[in-house]
């Protein structure tokens, strides 16, 4: 099982309320500030390898920094999008969670709860089979 990383920015409302249901639920994780260890073109990637809509479901369409960017990211090639986001992380929607094989984007309670059932219970499989 990998372990979960947390793709935060601390002022964030969102990323604040996950951080407390983690926390709450005693969840452990490794944090990632999204603005001091920005995510590699190769992570995201693997984030959006897991996604439903691809770079839609990271992408922050709202935010200033989009806006301002008059791009069409609909048309630029998937290796120009990612390295953009990953030179510009105020792009990215936050927060963003993965255990390698889940991604949760924003703060979802069903989804953060199905992520964690799903760790406890690929714990029990792992116990099962010792």
């Amino acid at each position: 099982m990998k372990k979960l990383i947390f793709y935060t920015y601390p002022s964030c409302t969102s990323c604040r309320k996950t951080k407390g249901w983690l926390k709450e639920h005693a969840i452990s994780y490794e944090e990632r500030h999204l603005f001091r260890n920005r995510p590699n073109v190769t992570e995201l990637m693997e984030l959006i390898k897991l996604s439903k809509s691809g770079v839609e479901d990271i992408l922050a369409t709202r935010s200033t920094t989009y806006k301002q960017l008059g791009v069409d990211l609909d048309n630029l090639p998937l290796s120009r999008a990612l390295q953009l986001l990953s030179e510009e992380p105020k792009l990215l929607r936050r927060p963003i969670l993965t255990d390698g094989e889940r991604l949760v984007v924003g703060y979802h309670q069903d989804d953060l709860m199905q992520m964690a059932f799903r760790k406890t219970e690929d714990k029990k499989q792992t116990a099962i089979k010792s």
